[in-house]
């Protein structure tokens, strides 16, 4: 078996183990710190919209020997607008796209441009996009998020429980935060292609979810009829079992993705790969992030808060500390201690949830039965 395979068998056993819901505040923290970062990149720079939201012109130029930085000047001081220039293959032809410009401006900006060049005006290809178009796009997209989160949390609510419907849309409106904030920070531009990605890293993000909760829901299914581990022990132990599962698909799915920003964006200037690669790599490793840290954690949040399962978990810990002191006392016997201890009467507990990460007492060593005061025997 493989080092990674040998891990993940360790942990479904329950003989390694993070305590992911011990420490759950310690993520949310990290989880806090980040949307900060993300909203004040929002508020410092903002997104910059492209044409197809806002409104504009985008200009293509045969093959010429003008460079991208004079062709933005150009375009820049015509417009009076932000100018995105980029190289389209390598005969020297440019794509030029100038937001906010109306029928007059678009008209100025071409003549200059096509003087600059060196070309007669009608010869270079100009499309103006309407604002009103524009907005009707940007209200769309909006629209369809609103409906995809929606009937995430009705289908989440329904397959499972609210409070699981809940936790995800918290772990999606995460992951679109931080996504968004990225693409704040970073200037890229914001364009159909970008809310594709998004739309595909929240499908990606609900998988990983949904695939995670149904874990969480085999091993908490007797929950109410054993007394050995509290609530957040057992959704810790599912945590860790599909751990490596979780892990191993992100960077299966970030791998070609990166390969696509990085190289296909970095290396061969695709324009459009750089809009769909980016949103697609922050957001599936913020989505890999939030199911595993904010999800199952929020979801034993919500849970441990109901009196019936704090009454159980009081329970639990109550006879967990009696146990304790007996052994530390030396006044268990042995087959007491055996029966107390979780390897031993779990039963259909052990086969449905697999591995324990969390407290384990073992059965008292016969030299100490030895030792206790004897009595008569029989």
């Amino acid at each position: 078996m493989s080092r990674l395979g040998d891990i993940g068998a360790k942990l479904h056993r329950g003989e390694i183990g993070y305590d992911f819901v011990g420490k759950r505040r310690l993520w949310y923290g990290v989880s806090i710190l980040i949307t900060i970062l993300a909203f004040a990149g929002l508020g410092v720079r903002g997104l910059h919209m492209g044409v197809e939201f806002e409104g504009g012109a985008v200009f293509t130029t045969e093959a010429t020997d003008v460079s991208v930085e004079r062709a933005r000047e150009v375009a820049e001081e015509a417009s009076g607008s932000q100018a995105l220039v980029q190289s389209l293959g390598n005969d020297g032809s440019l794509r030029i796209q100038v937001s906010g410009l109306d029928t007059d401006q678009s008209n100025i900006t071409r003549e200059a441009l096509a003087e600059e060049l060196g070309v007669p005006t009608q010869e270079l290809n100009a499309e103006l996009v309407g604002p009103s178009w524009g907005s009707q796009i940007a209200n769309k997209a909006w629209q369809g998020l609103a409906i995809f989160m929606v009937l995430v949390v009705i289908y989440l609510a329904i397959a499972f429980e609210w409070r699981m419907a809940m936790a995800a849309l918290i772990a999606l409106i995460h992951d679109l935060t931080i996504t968004v904030g990225v693409y704040a920070l970073v200037g890229f531009e914001v364009t159909p292609g970008t809310v594709i990605g998004l739309l595909t890293i929240l499908g990606y993000s609900l998988y990983d979810t949904v695939v995670v909760f149904d874990g969480l829901k085999e091993t908490t299914k007797n929950f109410s009829k054993q007394t050995n581990y509290t609530y957040g022990e057992l959704a810790n132990r599912s945590l860790n079992a599909t751990l490596v599962r979780s892990i191993n698909t992100s960077v299966v799915a970030l791998l070609p993705v990166a390969a696509l920003l990085f190289i296909g964006g970095g290396v061969l200037g695709g324009g459009m790969l750089n809009d769909i690669a980016l949103s697609l790599f922050v957001g599936l490793t913020a989505g890999a992030y939030s199911s595993i840290v904010i999800a199952t954690p929020m979801v034993a949040d919500f849970k441990m808060h109901e009196p019936s399962i704090k009454a159980h978990d009081k329970k639990v810990l109550a006879k967990r500390a009696k146990r304790e002191a007996e052994e530390n006392t030396g006044t268990v016997s042995e087959a007491e201690a055996e029966a107390d201890d979780p390897s031993q009467d779990a039963g259909d507990d052990e086969s449905a949830a697999g591995a324990v990460v969390g407290p384990r007492r073992q059965p008292v060593s016969r030299s100490r039965g030895r030792n206790r005061p004897s009595g008569k025997r029989r």
